[in-house]
């Protein structure tokens, strides 16, 4: 029995009676009484698959002369799932390009992928292009290894550099670039 015992039972029920209701429960506890958890139910990120199956994303990997972006979509390209760069990983900006760079971001991107339930990963591979060079940086070969090490199954490869039919003038001037 409280201290105060019948006269605190009256209070509560004048509270009661003039709709008091945020200090009172209807079971006529507190809210400052002890409350009760309930028990949490475990999160899962991703599609629900069996297991074994493959769930697929798309890696589109830019590999210029100075940086290495590694941006994972689903399917339709249109929901991005994780984007890290080689940039995010080193501290100096000449290191940026570098396969090291391209390796570290791919680590972070594949970890993601597993935590989110992506399992395959189909790769769209892409160099500057158009009138710039055609080939790929130095972290465009190390990230697809990067990728395969780190336990994601690799389903298509396919090279997205935009090649122009026909162009503006490319720059250098007549002569080219003279060194």
């Amino acid at each position: 029995m409280h201290i105060f015992g019948p006269r605190l039972r009256a209070n509560e029920q004048w509270m009661r009676e003039h709709n008091f209701a945020r200090w009172i429960r209807s079971d006529g506890t507190s809210k400052k009484a002890g409350k009760v958890k309930q028990p949490e139910q475990a999160i899962s990120f991703g599609p629900q698959v069996k297991p074994g199956e493959l769930v697929f994303g798309v890696a589109h990997i830019y590999a210029s002369k100075n940086d290495t972006f590694i941006h994972v979509t689903d399917l339709t390209g249109r929901e991005t799932i994780v984007r890290v760069t080689g940039g995010m990983k080193v501290k100096t900006d000449r290191d940026e390009p570098s396969a090291y760079a391209a390796l570290l971001a791919c680590q972070d991107v594949a970890a993601r992928c597993k935590e989110l339930g992506i399992t395959a990963l189909h790769i769209k591979i892409r160099a500057m292009g158009g009138t710039r060079q055609k080939t790929f940086g130095a972290g465009g070969q190390a990230s697809l290894r990067a990728l395969a090490r780190a336990g994601m199954r690799i389903g298509r490869i396919e090279d997205v550099t935009p090649i122009p039919t026909d162009t503006t003038r490319r720059r250098g001037g007549r002569r080219g670039r003279r060194l």
